[in-house]
């Protein structure tokens, strides 16, 4: 479903030559649900943004859901549903179901299929009841089970989240686990997750991708993760460990290059 391969960017800020992406390469296979988790800076939403056609590699090579991003986007939008945490996709003044709409002509989905997909989200995602209040007046959580929705209107077969729980409360945090977890094991969805909260990490991902620096960090099984700390460990001082064993060294300008990633038998 995604194949990278040496996938570089980089971009020149004040004329100096910033690497926020390096010698990337990492596979994701149809059915897979894998977190992407990196610190502040790591290159995650760049990596996120090639994966998604906004951003062209500079480097490296990159399929997605059988299509190059850059050169295919508008054919490789139908095949995704892309989630933003931080940014709408829907349209602030107007009904959430007004926007649904809009969806449905973007994507080109005939009203029998939109309809009968939106009555499916619409009970999985308890939508129902705030369906005609515009956008700017929903919480947070009905907010983002919105955006889930519009996401999967035209039932992509990938979908890409970036950070989707940020600021939810408990509640709203669970129901939308609830749903993925559903989404990814009973439809197949296929499901790449960037987060900064381990929580989701440990209820929906079998594996997981760690970048640091622009380059990969680690790749396997939560398991796995922990066991590169001895002792009985939490996630979080697992991912800890591995962010503060490549920090740049404060004498030099330039990061340091992450070593390799352990290598790990699935």
């Amino acid at each position: 479903m995604i194949e990278a391969e040496g996938l570089g960017r980089t971009f020149k800020v004040r004329g100096s030559l910033v690497h926020a992406v390096r010698d990337l390469s990492f596979t994701v296979e149809a059915g897979e649900f894998v977190g992407c988790l990196g610190p502040n800076g790591a290159g995650k939403s760049t990596t996120i943004k090639m994966l998604t056609g906004i951003l062209a590699p500079t480097t490296g090579r990159l399929r997605v859901a059988g299509f190059d991003p850059t050169r295919r986007r508008t054919a490789l939008a139908r095949r995704i549903g892309v989630v933003f945490g931080q940014r709408t996709t829907l349209w602030w003044d107007l009904p959430l179901k007004d926007s649904f709409e809009l969806v449905r002509l973007l994507y080109k989905v005939d009203r029998v299929t939109f309809r009968r997909r939106l009555d499916e989200l619409c009970e999985v995602l308890d939508l129902s009841h705030f369906l005609r209040t515009p956008v700017r007046q929903l919480s947070l959580g009905q907010r983002m089970r919105g955006e889930v929705a519009a996401a999967l209107l035209h039932d992509p077969p990938l979908l890409i989240l970036d950070e989707p729980t940020i600021g939810l409360d408990v509640v709203s945090k669970a129901g939308v686990r609830d749903f993925l977890g559903a989404l990814n094991a009973e439809r197949g969805t296929t499901v790449l997750l960037t987060t900064h909260d381990l929580g989701d990490v440990e209820r929906l991902c079998r594996r997981v991708v760690l970048i640091d620096h622009g380059r990969l960090a680690f790749d396997g099984t939560v398991t796995q993760l922990r066991a590169l700390v001895p002792g009985e460990v939490t996630i979080e001082d697992a991912v800890a460990r591995l962010y503060l064993s490549s920090r740049p060294d404060p004498r030099t300008r330039h990061p340091r290059p992450a070593p390799d990633p352990p290598s790990v038998t699935a």
